[in-house]
């Protein structure tokens, strides 16, 4: 990948924010937009020219499984990193399920974040449910 366009879902401004100044510090990297709704993210992501989609569990309006589920219809679709505070069994499951990629828990994860979306830049093989990334 040449320039890695990345979309962030995220209700928390103050969050967005940080994950953007993060970010930006990587070669390569293309913040598309920051959209805190459900189906303005399905919107952007429809329109394609996205590679990776930060997705929050909760949004403004509508949630994370929802996009997850809108994903789930689309032939080519972005790499999903779930990047929440609700780091449930449960949740992760169903993330998982519904076709996330890896699963990351804001307060332990913050700081891998950049890391992982560095190790994507690379190019390598969709690696789903990494043991590193999404424990057990």
């Amino acid at each position: 990948m040449d320039i890695l366009r990345i979309l962030i879902v995220e209700d928390s401004p103050i969050v967005a924010e940080r994950l953007r100044e993060s970010l930006c510090e990587l070669r390569a990297i293309r913040i598309i937009d920051t959209i805190d709704r459900e189906t303005k993210a399905i919107e952007a992501i429809e329109l394609g020219g996205i590679d990776v989609v930060v997705l929050d569990l909760r949004l403004n309006r509508g949630t994370g499984f929802g996009v997850l589920r809108a994903l789930s219809k689309l032939e080519e679709r972005p790499i999903v990193i779930i990047f929440t505070n609700y780091d449930l069994p449960e949740y992760r499951r169903q993330a998982l399920a519904l076709g996330a990629d890896y699963f990351l828990d804001k307060a332990r994860d913050f700081e891998r974040l950049p890391q992982l979306i560095d190790t994507l830049r690379g190019g390598p093989p969709r690696q789903r449910h990494s043991p590193e990334l999404v424990p057990a």
